[in-house]
């Protein structure tokens, strides 16, 4: 008796399905973090697809992104309900483009391979566009504390996220019969699944330490319940004055080590110091105080009136400010809004209160902090691939991210972003020193382990000593172009799909175009 594989009859059932499916997925991040649902995501979304004509595969598929996207960016509402909506909805109808794709792929040979590639494909385009995209919910997120993430120095994010994509689309070819019709190919499968997930773990990649530095990250704390940075900016830049100096008067006592360099988190100061003494008088004050250079977080007016910058700017004990970073991505609807005044009216809900857009900056060098080459990123730069990319292969010996969190204090976002940190650290095998305005503050060694971390919502300051790593992992440089592969090979291999679906002439001899036991090759008669 031969058993039928898993479909569904008529819309709806696919639509609660998937639904549900997106949901679920979202427990695989943070704070659940039941990674194995990574790979089963997928699963679950190729199966709600299949057997779908390319004009509807859309509405299943669209019920998944909405069931992931709206569950997994909840934390949004901290902005407000509009800008949730408006970044889940323009999330989620990625899927709706990767269902009908899915459905096209799914009809060549060696479907699972070309369904993993157009996931991947999917979350590059996502995580870069429109509007520099939103990486958030990448498959390779979840993976911190399992053995895909030995992989991450060999392939990078978008490496660990294919694998994880192959783990679910080769399940799904599975469950629709594939190894029971190719059971040599099926068992060779599992061979490779076993070599690519344990394999990393056996031979670890590891990048030279030729130094060490003493680091101290503060944590000055927000005034009233910690979400509401700008209730009182002027309190917040005085509480991180006030933590340096007892850090200074610590080290003068001999109770802690003099560090190396100081980071104060995004939002260390909400006006610009160069335009207001008091504040300047204050960042001077603490800088010479523990006499060493302070990365201060600063809101700086650009140089168009209207436009701001979210900026670490290298503040010396004796010369004052110097070498800065300017924030690579903003939050679109958070930190500006595009098409202002165009499509996204200024007055339109929550967006009344951004009242200034924050540009990008575009710096590729690391800065030089106490002499020591430091790639920075910015709260959600952390979530992108390219600026620390850059920075490392321009010779980064520590990463440091400056955030402020405190809109998202009470959400599970302060969580999702220090899991990709240290996913960061593993994948770049650099040491990462995180200070964030009330959580999460901490230290991470290059193995991803937390050596320190400071309770949200406390005033600390953490002082570790961190190795300097030199050289570049070869995840870091092959990261992108896997990614490239995968968009390139999808938009290739779908205009193939579409060509093989023309009408034939009746003289032309017919061609199976599917089945599920298509392993072998992509060209070719199949197997009867």
């Amino acid at each position: 008796m031969t058993r039928r594989a898993p479909s569904f009859d008529g819309l709806l059932p696919r639509v609660v399905f998937s639904g549900a499916a997106g949901v679920a997925l979202t427990l695989a991040f943070e704070p659940v973090a039941w990674a194995f649902l990574a790979p089963l995501g997928v699963t679950a979304f190729v199966l709600a697809v299949r057997g779908l004509g390319v004009g509807r595969a859309w509405v299943p598929a669209l019920a998944f992104g909405v069931g992931y996207e709206f569950v997994l960016l909840g934390w949004m509402r901290a902005v407000g309900t509009d800008a949730w909506w408006a970044l889940s909805s323009l999330e989620a109808a990625f899927f709706a483009l990767l269902g009908p794709a899915t459905v096209l792929l799914l009809r060549l040979r060696l479907w699972p391979l070309w369904t993993a590639l157009a996931w991947v494909a999917a979350e590059v385009w996502r995580g870069q566009w429109p509007f520099s995209g939103m990486p958030w919910g990448r498959l390779a997120f979840s993976t911190v504390d399992t053995p895909f993430a030995e992989a991450l120095p060999y392939v990078g994010a978008n490496g660990v996220s294919l694998l994880l994509a192959l783990l679910g689309t080769t399940l799904a070819w599975v469950l629709t019969g594939g190894a029971r019709r190719r059971p040599a190919y099926a068992a060779g499968l599992a061979v490779a699944a076993l070599l690519a997930v344990w394999g990393p773990g056996v031979a670890a990649y590891t990048l030279p330490a030729d130094g060490t530095a003493t680091v101290a990250a503060v944590q000055g704390n927000v005034p009233g319940d910690g979400s509401d940075i700008l209730l009182d900016h002027r309190q917040v830049t005085r509480n991180h004055v006030e933590a340096t100096l007892a850090l200074a008067a610590d080290v003068a006592d001999g109770r802690r080590p003099r560090p190396d360099l100081v980071v104060w988190p995004e939002n260390s100061t909400a006006v610009d110091p160069f335009r207001d003494a008091e504040i300047n008088l204050e960042l001077d004050q603490a800088a010479r105080a523990i006499g060493v250079p302070i990365l201060v977080g600063v809101i700086a007016d650009a140089p168009r009136a209207g436009d701001v910058l979210n900026q670490g700017i290298v503040w010396d004990p004796l010369s004052g400010p110097g070498d800065r970073y300017t924030k690579k991505h903003p939050v679109p609807f958070g930190e500006y809004i595009p098409w202002r005044d165009k499509v996204f009216k200024s007055n339109f809900g929550q967006l009344a209160l951004v009242q200034r857009d924050m540009l990008s900056g575009t710096r590729t060098e690391p800065l030089s902090v106490a002499g020591i080459p430091v790639a920075d990123a910015i709260c959600f730069d952390i979530a992108y691939d390219d600026g620390l990319r850059v920075q490392l292969e321009a010779g980064a010996r520590l990463m440091v991210v400056q955030t402020s969190n405190a809109t998202f204090i009470h959400t599970d976002q302060i969580a999702q972003q220090f899991a990709i940190t240290r996913l960061r650290a593993i994948e770049t095998r650099h040491p990462v020193v995180v200070a964030a305005t009330n959580g999460v503050t901490g230290v991470v060694d290059a193995e991803g382990r937390v050596v320190d971390a400071a309770d949200p919502r406390t005033q600390a300051v953490l002082v570790q000593e961190v190795d300097l790593v030199s050289g570049v992992t070869p995840g870091v440089r092959i990261g992108p172009w896997i990614g490239r592969g995968a968009v390139t090979v999808t938009l290739g291999l779908l205009l193939l799909a579409v060509v093989r679906r023309r009408p034939r002439r009746a003289t032309d001899r017919p061609q199976a175009v599917s089945t599920d036991d298509d392993l072998p090759t992509l060209t070719g008669a199949t197997r009867a």
